[in-house]
């Protein structure tokens, strides 16, 4: 279609745009407010880029007479970044409903593990699927989060725990990537526990001797495209020196540090993550003090996971220390087969109530910050000119809706756009 600009959004009665300063991340006060304007339009051009943001005569009187492939007015709604969901592991086979039985009746994560259900569980089934089956069911996953307003997720691997099982789930990945308009930050997640029949420094070995030269090769030629490298540095799983080794491996083939640390037990996993310099590291239920200042001090960012402390009953992340000592905290969803959840309105929620955050915190965790923890912060995660054109549209004249509203984002939530391309609308 001709004309020189994708979308026009309309006379909006509040136009979020979290950051209005090129930021990168927010901490401590910058965090009490976040930027808005009132009565306000939007501009996204064909190269999918946010071309003007401003008052709504001003934004008129500059594109009068331009054309627009789309022009949507939102009178009395707001406008929101799209959100980023900086934690899901969407690609598996296998539910395991019967679990949350198990859990209910008092079972802790590690009993499940070791009685052979949890990752083990997941990972029988993977393996029998057949990659079509896979990127059907992770297509499916990825539409309902869509619709809940997400427009970029971090997509893990680790349900294979063998070379032929992990290339195929990023494979997937790398074919949603490609055919799909949701913006996807790949991690390679090989060391979600150790596989049977192997002891973990077998594992390792594997890891860092078959797997990482494997992936550096399919990158080079650009068969798949992996961001980000992730180890489950836990108890009875993954040590803190088994950990290191994995990890700093990855960063030599250029894969940013984004792991599972400190969930079940004290590992010392945040001090380490500071050390390497990490970009992000997640869970943190039982992270140190120390730990916390040294994250704060090397800007690595805490990916917090309200949905697990939730379902698996465990003490919730100190989100406030954190918030205090300024680590810069993001909000993910941790979808997999067990913590069912597809909604980063409800994730917000559950951070405001259960980790005591405000309303502007969790927008920005869920937005700018865990952007930050993908290293897209320069690209996403806020509403500014040159930025990508990825938003949403509410139907109310107060963005709080958004978290206030515990479950109601499926009719809070009008539109969906990526890119400036519509992809949802209710």
């Amino acid at each position: 279609m001709a004309g020189g600009h994708r979308l026009l959004l309309e006379n909006a009665r509040q136009v979020v745009l979290v950051c209005a300063g090129g930021e990168r991340f927010l901490t401590r006060d910058a965090l009490r407010s976040l930027a808005v304007l009132e009565g306000a339009s939007l501009v996204v051009g064909r190269d999918g880029l946010i071309k003007a943001i401003g008052p709504a005569d001003v934004i008129r009187r500059q594109f009068s007479g331009e054309t627009f492939e789309e022009i949507i007015d939102c009178s009395g709604k707001c406008i929101l970044p799209g959100l980023v969901d900086a934690h899901t592991h969407p690609v598996w086979a296998g539910e395991r409903v019967h679990e949350f039985a198990m859990k209910l009746a008092g079972a802790t994560y590690m009993e499940i593990h070791q009685a052979g259900g949890g990752i083990h569980f997941t990972v029988e089934r993977t393996r029998q699927a057949s990659e079509e089956e896979l990127f059907r069911s992770f297509q499916q996953r990825l539409q309902s989060m869509m619709r809940a307003g997400t427009t970029l997720v971090e997509c893990k691997s680790g349900y294979g725990l063998d070379l032929e099982t992990e290339l195929k789930m990023l494979r997937v990945i790398e074919r949603a990537r490609r055919e799909l308009d949701m913006g996807i930050s790949t991690t390679y997640c090989g060391a979600h526990s150790v596989p049977k029949g192997k002891t973990a420094t077998e594992a390792v070995d594997d890891i860092i001797n078959n797997h990482l030269p494997k992936l550096k090769e399919l990158s080079r030629n650009g068969e798949i495209r992996v961001d980000n490298i992730d180890v489950f540095c836990e108890k009875g799983v993954f040590d803190l020196d088994s950990t290191r080794r994995i990890l700093q491996s990855g960063k030599d083939i250029g894969l940013q540090i984004n792991f599972h640390g400190d969930e079940l037990h004290p590992m010392k996993a945040a001090e380490l993550g500071a050390e390497l310099g990490a970009q992000a590291i997640s869970h943190l239920e039982e992270a140190s003090d120390e730990g916390i200042v040294a994250m704060a001090t090397a800007r690595c960012s805490a990916v917090l996971l309200p949905t697990t402390a939730y379902m698996l009953r465990l003490k919730q992340p100190r989100a406030r220390k954190m918030l205090d000592e300024g680590v810069i905290v993001a909000l993910g969803s941790d979808f997999n087969p067990n913590a069912y959840c597809f909604s980063m309105p409800m994730v917000m929620h559950l951070a405001c109530v259960n980790m005591r955050m405000s309303m502007t915190e969790a927008l920005a965790a869920a937005t700018i910050n865990a952007a930050y923890a993908l290293g897209k912060s320069h690209t996403h995660g806020s509403l500014e000119v040159g930025k990508q054109g990825d938003l949403i549209i509410i139907n109310s004249t107060q963005w709080e809706h958004l978290i206030y509203q515990f479950g109601g984002h499926y009719e809070l939530i009008e539109y969906v756009i990526a890119k400036g391309k519509v992809i949802y609308k209710m």
